[in-house]
Formats: structure tokens, sequence, C-alpha cells
């Protein structure tokens, strides 16, 4: 039986993992982070909650005899993604990075990208007046002493009652977004700038879409570093890798 810890919270982890466990052999672990109030909880046995770190993830892999280790957390779960590889590195078992494509300017698109929510902030100065802003509660405080912008700021949760807040209106809601809902958004409330991580993926795609037609900039948080190791772009070739290991244990 391989044992295979999936570190979740996106959407290809929820698929990976329900594929996974139809898999005669494997025995599947998800794990989340816990951030969101009400996770969509994927079927069979999951961890929710962080691990302490490094050392108390490379602790939990022993603890559960697991055998293999796979990243499929948000592109900008910097941390844990570094602590997994550490972790893994640690023990000795394989581990996979499923990391969906960064999305790609087109035609059409005006696009400023950026290296951290801080940069972001600054190109905001002096040429922002209404700002969709779409990177989660956590990053509100980079934004908060911008006093003379107004905010959109949509995320899953609100934020807590002593967060920093960027003045405006808070819109909690889930993904995936329409393309009619995303325009409808940009108009309603004359938007007339965009601040958004590159997620990749489509679940929040639209909002690019509906900017480029309305000619709306956009200003693109590109993704931090991550930690050498082999990586792959969708659940099918992580499926197919997990194979290779179940395979080579025979």
């Amino acid at each position: 039986m391989l044992r295979v810890l999936i570190l979740g919270g996106t959407g290809d982890a929820a698929e990976l993992v329900a594929r996974v466990a139809t898999i005669p052999g494997m025995e599947v672990i998800a794990s989340l982070a816990g951030r969101t109030r009400d996770p969509t909880l994927p079927a069979g046995n999951v961890r929710v909650g962080g691990f302490g770190g490094a050392s108390g993830l490379a602790e939990y892999l022993r603890q559960m005899q697991v055998d293999v280790l796979i990243d499929a957390t948000h592109p900008f779960a910097n941390q844990i993604t570094w602590n997994a590889a550490t972790a893994a590195q640690e023990v000795g078992i394989p581990r996979l990075m499923l990391i969906r494509p960064a999305w790609e300017q087109v035609a059409g698109d005006r696009w400023i990208d950026v290296d951290s929510h801080v940069s972001a902030a600054s190109v905001l100065e002096n040429q922002a007046k209404r700002v969709f802003l779409t990177v989660g509660r956590q990053e509100l405080a980079a934004f908060a002493h911008l006093k003379d912008i107004w905010f959109l700021m949509r995320m899953i949760d609100p934020p807590g009652a002593d967060a920093l807040v960027p003045p405006g209106m808070i819109l909690c809601d889930r993904g995936p977004f329409a393309l009619d809902n995303e325009r409808e958004i940009l108009i309603q409330h004359n938007i007339d700038i965009i601040v958004s991580k590159n997620s990749g993926g489509n679940a929040t795609y639209a909002k690019i879409i509906a900017a480029r037609e309305l000619n709306i900039p956009v200003v693109i948080i590109q993704r931090p570093v991550t930690p050498p190791g082999e990586q792959v772009a969708d659940v099918d070739t992580a499926v197919a890798w997990l194979l290779e290991q179940l395979h080579s244990q025979k």
C-alpha cells in the first residue's frame, strides 16, 4: 500500500485526492491549511491545520509512515511549499509539486507586473481611484495606508475585527466566477484598476477577460520562487507520476 499525503487547498488538489482514492494499492491523506472558515473538504481522510514548520511536517511524515508527498497548494502558499521540500528531503521520500500554469498576457491586456503586494500598493498611488482588490484577506494590510483610494475587496471570508483594512467595501464570495458577473462588477463599481495574484487556472480568470474587454489595467502580482524539484501542471500527469511510484515499490 502506497500512502500518499496531498497538501491541498486548490480545486486541482481536491480532484487529485478523489482520483487517487479510487486507485487500488494507494491510501491518500488530504491536508488543508484551515485558513478559510468553511473549506470545501475532499472525501476521505482529511487533516486540517498547520504542521509547525518543516520539522513538524517531517515528524508527521514519519509518524504516519507517508511514502509520497504531493504539494498541490496554491501557487502563493510559498511557506508550506518550501517546508514540504525540506521535510521530504529530511525524511527521504519522493515529492511532487502540482502547479497549475500561470496566466500569460495576451493582446489587449494592460498588465503591470509586480513582485509583491507592497509593490502593487505602490503602483496604485497617484494613478487609481477605485480598485478591485482580489488578493485575499490576509494581504489587505499592504493596502491599508492608501486612504484616498476606494477598494472593492473580494475574499472568501471577511477579515478579523482587528485587521488593517483599506477604505471601501468587502465582498465575500467564492469562485469560480462567470464573465458576466465580473464584467458587471467592474461597470457597477466604476473600477479603474484591478489588483490580482497570478493564480492561474480558470476559476478567477474571468476578471482578466473582463478587464481586457473594458480596457482596464491589471496590476499582476507574479508568483514567488518555488524550491527545486519535479513539477507537473495537471492532475492527469500527477496521477501518472503516482502510478510510477506505486509500480516502483512492487
